[in-house]
């Protein structure tokens, strides 16, 4: 039997559904809080004995060290570290973009005020200042002007981070009042919604309503190409409707969420992870 060891920050609904699919799949499965590990430098000391590591964690840094680690002492994961690293970061998830020439949204990386307003001007007001790190649609700006551009651009140099100190600035996408979620798993798009709001940003999470998104031949194509481009494995990749392009992946998100998707799409999509987790230990 597959003993699978699902690592998690807390339990939420889309853990207590892969848990019972896992289950259902036939995978002995272990509940691991990561809060609650503790590692050593070696294989023989890895707090954690199974077949492979689902990584859902709900703290970025918490499930990438995990990854890094597991990988060390021997234990394969999913995703695996490579991959998770990309997703997390918005700049190296643009490179691997480029670098496999996926289309995306014109965006600019500056490390300094005075070019982070030459980027800005250059990309063309309105522009989008993101974190680097981050979800859910916090933090993001939309900046109209030159003169929103310097207020936002002194507030983030005053706070703390090194990381507020990283402008990932990318161009405004003149969509439709909504965007694409599809969902990849391996080499498959199994499921797709458009989330929709009146407001510029739609994530679910800040009150996007949820719609089947019809999976075509053009969404089916980039969507696998953007999964490969970072790794592959099991992702959801958002997209912009380009009235001009066409569809341009805007992000690629490693440790998905999906509850308000099931029933939208008609696809059991936890099934479909615990079916490939399972595969890939049995190959």
């Amino acid at each position: 039997m597959t003993r699978v060891a699902l690592l998690v920050s807390r339990i939420r609904v889309e853990e207590k559904l892969l848990l019972r699919a896992l289950e259902d799949a036939g995978a002995e499965v272990q509940l691991v809080r990561d809060g609650d590990l503790v590692f050593g430098p070696d294989a023989a000391r890895f707090p954690i004995q199974a077949d492979v590591l689902v990584e859902r964690s709900v703290s970025t840094s918490r499930g990438l060290y995990a990854l890094r680690l597991a990988e060390q002492a021997g234990l394969p994961t999913i995703n695996r570290y490579a991959t998770a690293a990309v997703c997390a970061d918005k700049i190296l998830t643009t490179a691997a973009l480029q670098e496999a020439d996926v289309p995306q949204p014109r965006a600019r990386v500056a490390f300094d005020r005075a070019s982070a307003l030459t980027a800005m001007e250059e990309l063309g007001y309105p522009v989008v200042l993101k974190p680097t790190v981050g979800s859910w649609g916090r933090l993001l700006a939309r900046i109209n002007d030159r003169d929103a551009a310097e207020a936002v651009l002194e507030h983030r140099q005053v706070l703390g981070g090194y990381q507020h100190h990283i402008y990932y600035i990318q161009e405004l996408v003149p969509k439709p009042d909504r965007d694409i979620r599809a969902f990849v798993v391996g080499d498959a798009t199994i499921a797709a919604i458009y989330r929709s709001s009146a407001h510029w940003i739609t994530n679910t999470a800040r009150g996007g309503r949820a719609s089947n998104c019809p999976i075509t031949p053009e969404l089916d194509a980039i969507c696998r190409q953007a999964a490969q481009a970072v790794g592959g494995g099991v992702l959801a990749i958002d997209l912009f409707e380009d009235p001009h392009r066409g569809l341009l992946v805007n992000e690629i998100n490693h440790t998905m969420e999906f509850r308000n998707s099931i029933d939208t799409t008609g696809v059991n999509i936890p099934a479909a992870v615990a079916e490939y987790v399972v595969a890939k230990i049995d190959d």
